[in-house]
């Protein structure tokens, strides 16, 4: 009886052994591995480094960088689409700026063809008029290229009435909703730098604004009026009424600003 309870007692001492260890193996098993999802991705076309406006595109400012097919957009310039495109778009010019590591886009380049930034950014049938400002006269330096501006005639004329008394001053509104192409020939935007104190404003006219603009150069002072950027798509048919210092309301026209009539 004895013999019978020790075999039995040494029989569960052991298989309690066996539990414990297969127990204790278990434990610094690893666990089973999570399936791995394979990200699909494209090579695209991206800035190396950053691009600044009017810079002229060479092969070192351009790689290639894998990136997710999922966001990759349809203006992305993609490797297995134009492999050669690094070569293709070498001598374009940056219309707007890239930053490092932007996708390329060719809505933000223009080929210049052998002419310069302000030839191949400039739209057809329009011209680029210069003319002389001053930091009083241009906003106090705050016209960058790219914004809107009034362009303001300021002159003095004699009273025909009573030509012993003091000249009158008047100011008028002459082109509106104009774009600023330059300050002093350097369409180039310097990192870091908010205002342009500028001696010369390029600005974008249609051929009949430019006689208008010389004309006004002749006639006395001009002056930059900044607009608001929601006036960069003002309709073409809007008016504006402005009253001018010598009392009149000045009908400016959006689109054919040369015609400004005045009212009493």
């Amino acid at each position: 009886m004895n013999t019978a309870r020790i075999m039995v007692l040494t029989i569960a001492v052991g298989a309690g052994g066996v539990a414990a260890y297969l127990a204790s193996g278990s434990d610094d098993r690893p666990a089973p591995a999570a399936p791995v999802v394979q990200l699909q991705t494209v090579d695209v076309l991206i800035a190396k480094a950053e691009i600044g406006l009017g810079q002229t595109i060479k092969p070192e400012d351009l790689q290639w960088q894998s990136w997710p097919s999922a966001t990759a957009s349809s203006s992305f310039i993609r490797r297995n689409d134009r492999p050669d495109a690094t070569n293709q778009l070498t001598g374009s010019i940056a219309r707007a700026p890239f930053i490092a590591g932007e996708p390329i886009r060719e809505q933000k380049l223009v080929k210049a063809d052998g002419s310069g930034f302000m030839a191949a950014i400039l739209p057809s049938g329009m011209r680029a008029v210069s003319t002389e400002i001053s930091p009083e006269t241009g906003a106090g330096g705050f016209i960058l290229p790219n914004d809107r501006v009034d362009v303001l005639l300021t002159r003095r004329i004699k009273n025909p009435d009573h030509p012993e008394q003091p000249d009158v001053s008047t100011s008028e509104i002459i082109l509106a909703n104009i774009r600023v192409l330059a300050i002093d020939q350097a369409p180039k935007e310097k990192e870091g730098q908010t205002t342009v104190v500028g001696k010369t404003v390029t600005l974008e006219l249609r051929p009949e604004q430019t006689s208008t603009l010389t004309a006004a150069r002749q006639a006395g002072t001009l002056s930059l009026a900044l607009r608001s950027m929601a006036d960069v798509n003002v309709a073409e048919n809007k008016t504006d009424e402005v009253r001018t210092s010598s009392g009149n309301i000045a009908v400016v026209r959006y689109g054919v600003p040369s015609t400004m009539t005045t009212q009493k």
